[in-house]
C-alpha cells in the first residue's frame, strides 16, 4: 500500500501505492490527468454526434463546454441531441453547449486535489492500524534486518578491506600490528584513483600491553602503556591516535579491525582529548574547553581505560603549557594507570622515560631531501628533535617573507644559553622587523635575457603560417641544444 520512497510528510501526497485504491486513482488521474480525461470524453461526444470538429474547452466565464462550428447548429438542437447537449451560447462562428456529465466533471475536477488527500489519509490510517496489529511480529522483523545489515556490512568491509579477526582478552593487554585508519584510507585510496597526489596508506604498529607476560617488569625492557608519541607537525601523530582508538571500538562491537593482527584487552572506557574547540556561549575559551575535558579525562579514567590525548597545554604560555603536559603525563602513568597514546611538540617530555618505567618514546619518521621535509607516515622508537613547523608554514602558502623570517627567528631562538625573556629581547634588536620587511621590498636586478627566451618574445604566433610554425619550433629547440 506504501510506495517505495514515501515523502516526508503525508500531506506532500504521493504516499498511498497506485492500484491499492480504485477511488484514490480515479481522482488522482481527475487531478492529474485532466487533458487526457476531457480528450477522452470528447472524442465520446464526437463519435456519438458524427460531428469530428466538435471541441470540449474552457474558459473562465462558463468553465467546460462543448463546442461545434455554427454550420452544425441545427444538428447540435434537433430532438436528438437536444436532451443530452443543453445549449449556452452562440457566438458568430460557433455554437456551445454543456451536458450533465460534463457539469459533474467539472465539478469532479475541482474537488479532484482535496479528495485526493483525503483519500490518501484515509488510506494511510487504515495502513497505520493494520501495522500497529502487527507490530509486535514488524518490529521483530526489523530487529532482524538490522543485525543482518550490520553483520553484513561489515562482514564486506573485512572482505574487501582486508581487515583481520582481532582477539579480544580479559587482560590489559593491547598490541596492533600493522593498523590502519579506516577513513583516512579510503580516502587516500580514492585520492589515489582520482589521479591525485596522494599515496597508500601506511600501517603501523602500536604495542600498549600490561599485566600479562612481562607486566610486573617495572625496568626499561617491560612493557610500555603509554607511548609518547613526538613528531612533526602533519606527519600522522594525530591519525595514529584515533586508528587505535577505532580498533578498540571495532573490536569490542564485534567487527573485524583494520589491522594484520589485534589483541586487545578489555577497555571499558575511552576517552580523547583531541582538536580545538572553544565554548564561547559559556564563557570556555579554546584552552579551558581543552582543560576541563583534560581534568574529565583524570578525574575519571581507570586502569582499564584507553586515553588519547593531542597536543596538551598548547594553548597557552610555552612553560605553563609545558608543566601542565609534564603534570598530566605523570598523572597518567601513576595515578590512573591506565593505557594511553600521548601526543606532543613538548619534546623536553621525552626526558621523562628515565623516570616512569611505563613510558615509551616513538615518533613519527621524516627524511629532509633537498630542503623539503618528506613524511614517512611510519611510527618508530625514539624521540623527533624538531617540528618543522615552518615547513608546513610555507607548504600552506605562508609569504615567502614571513617563512623566511620565522627560519631566521627560529635559528637565533635555537641558539644560545640565555633565557627566552632576553633572547626575545636581543632578537627584536638584532632582527629588527621592519627592516627585514623593507628588505624584502627591495626590487632585485634584472635577471639576463637568454637567446632562447628573446626568440619566444620575438614571435608572433597569429601571424604564422603552419609551416612558420614548425620552423620556428626547430629553431627554438636548436637554440635551446646550444645554452
Amino acid at each position: 500500500g506504501i510506495v517505495e520512497e514515501p515523502p516526508l510528510r503525508l500531506g506532500d501526497g504521493g504516499a498511498i501505492a497506485p492500484g491499492y485504491d480504485p477511488e484514490l486513482d480515479t481522482a488522482r488521474a481527475l487531478r492529474d490527468d485532466t487533458r487526457q480525461v476531457i480528450a477522452q470524453m470528447q472524442s465520446q461526444y464526437q463519435e456519438d454526434t458524427g460531428i469530428s470538429a466538435l471541441k470540449v474547452k474552457h474558459n473562465n466565464v462558463l468553465g467546460y463546454f462543448v463546442e461545434t462550428p455554427a454550420t452544425h447548429q441545427k444538428r447540435m438542437m434537433s430532438e436528438q441531441l437536444n436532451a443530452t447537449f443543453m445549449h449556452r451560447q452562440t457566438t458568430a462562428n460557433a455554437v456551445r453547449f454543456t451536458t450533465v456529465e460534463l457539469a459533474e466533471l467539472e465539478g469532479k475536477i475541482a474537488r479532484a486535489a482535496d479528495q485526493t488527500a483525503e483519500l490518501e489519509k484515509a488510506a494511510f490510517e487504515v495502513l497505520t492500524r493494520k501495522a500497529l496489529e502487527r507490530s509486535g511480529p514488524i518490529a521483530r522483523a526489523a530487529a532482524a534486518l538490522a543485525a543482518v545489515d550490520v553483520a553484513a556490512s561489515l562482514a564486506e568491509l573485512a572482505e574487501t578491506e582486508h581487515w583481520a579477526r582481532p582477539e579480544l582478552f580479559e587482560d590489559r593487554r593491547f598490541h596492533v600490528i600493522e593498523g590502519r585508519h579506516p577513513v583516512v584510507e579510503a580516502a587516500l585510496r580514492k585520492e589515489l584513483r582520482r589521479g591525485g597526489d596522494s599515496h597508500e596508506f601506511v600501517p603501523n604498529d602500536c604495542d600498549l600491553s600490561a599485566d600479562h607476560t612481562e607486566a610486573n617488569d617495572r625496568s626499561n625492557n617491560g612493557p610500555k602503556p603509554i607511548w609518547l608519541v613526538t613528531g612533526p607537525n602533519m606527519a600522522g601523530k594525530s591519525t595514529f591516535l584515533r586508528q587505535n582508538a577505532l580498533i578498540a571500538i571495532l573490536t569490542q562491537m564485534g567487527a573485524y579491525a583494520p589491522a594484520a593482527r589485534a589483541e586487545i584487552g578489555i577497555v571499558d572506557q575511552l576517552f580523547s582529548r583531541v582538536g580545538a574547540a572553544d565554548d564561547l556561549a559559556r564563557g570556555r575559551s579554546t584552552f579551558m574547553v581543552e582543560m576541563v575535558e583534560t581534568a574529565a579525562i583524570l578525574n575519571q579514567a581507570g586502569p582499564r581505560a584507553l586515553v588519547i590525548l593531542d597536543e596538551i597545554g598548547r594553548g597557552t604560555a610555552t612553560y605553563d603549557g609545558l608543566s601542565i603536559a609534564w603534570a598530566t603525563l605523570e598523572h597518567l602513568h601513576d595515578v590512573n594507570q591506565c593505557r594511553a597514546l600521548f601526543a606532543t611538540h613538548y619534546h623536553e617530555l621525552t626526558a621523562l622515560t628515565s623516570a616512569l618505567p611505563g613510558l615509551k618514546n616513538a615518533t613519527i619518521a621524516v627524511k629532509e631531501w633537498k630542503g623539503e621535509v618528506v613524511f614517512l607516515r611510519q611510527v618508530i622508537s625514539g624521540a623527533a628533535d624538531r617540528s618543522y613547523g615552518v615547513q608546513v608554514a610555507r607548504l600552506a602558502g605562508l609569504p615567502k617573507s614571513v617563512v623566511g623570517r620565522a627560519n631566521e627567528v627560529l635559528k637565533s631562538l635555537e641558539t644560545g644559553s640565555e633565557s627566552s625573556a632576553a633572547r626575545a629581547r636581543r632578537l627584536i634588536e638584532e632582527l629588527p622587523l621592519f627592516a627585514a620587511a623593507a628588505a624584502t621590498d627591495i626590487e632585485p636586478e634584472p635577471a639576463q635575457t637568454s637567446g632562447l627566451e628573446a626568440r619566444l618574445r620575438d614571435l608572433d604566433p597569429d601571424a604564422m603560417t603552419p609551416r612558420d610554425a614548425l620552423e620556428a619550433l626547430y629553431s627554438l629547440k636548436a637554440l635551446l641544444e646550444e645554452e
